[in-house]
């Protein structure tokens, strides 16, 4: 295993009794975010709601952290994130909350220490952005959305 990112973690209050977030197994990409809410709260079909950790993060530069929806509350219960991937940049110094929508056809409560969203953790490029009268060509050239017929 390569040399470990070390990510400072501030908990609020409201976070208080939950384990920081961790990563469930040894091949797991992200640590999963915990509902940091102390009353249930009940999202009905295509209902959505901001859900807090009640923690926040310091990265070293040049990182980011990828929120992300969690597979199987997706494919159990259609519950998944609005902005997926969010993205928490190295000098964001609020909450991570999340934006869970209900897409599926029951109501689906969420509640106190639920993994509601997963983290990952990946190294940001920087670009220089040049103005251009011509691009280099490709066979795909301007091609979009199913140009390739799959």
């Amino acid at each position: 295993m390569g040399e470990l990112l070390t990510v400072q973690v501030k908990t609020l209050p409201h976070f208080k009794g939950l384990p920081l977030p961790q990563y469930m197994t040894e091949g797991a990409s992200g640590v999963d975010l915990l509902a940091a809410i102390q009353d249930p709260a009940v999202l009905q079909p295509g209902d959505r709601s901001l859900v807090p950790t009640g923690i926040v993060v310091s990265l070293p530069k040049e990182t980011e952290a990828q929120i992300r929806p969690r597979s199987g509350l997706a494919i159990k219960h259609g519950i998944t994130l609005l902005n997926a991937p969010g993205t928490i940049d190295a000098d964001y110094r609020g909450e991570i909350q999340v934006i869970v929508i209900n897409h599926g056809k029951e109501a689906f409560t969420v509640t106190r220490g639920m993994r509601i969203a997963q983290m990952v953790f990946a190294t940001v490029v920087k670009a220089k952005l040049e103005e251009a009268d011509n691009l280099d060509g490709t066979c795909r050239g301007a091609g979009g959305f199913g140009h390739t017929g799959h």
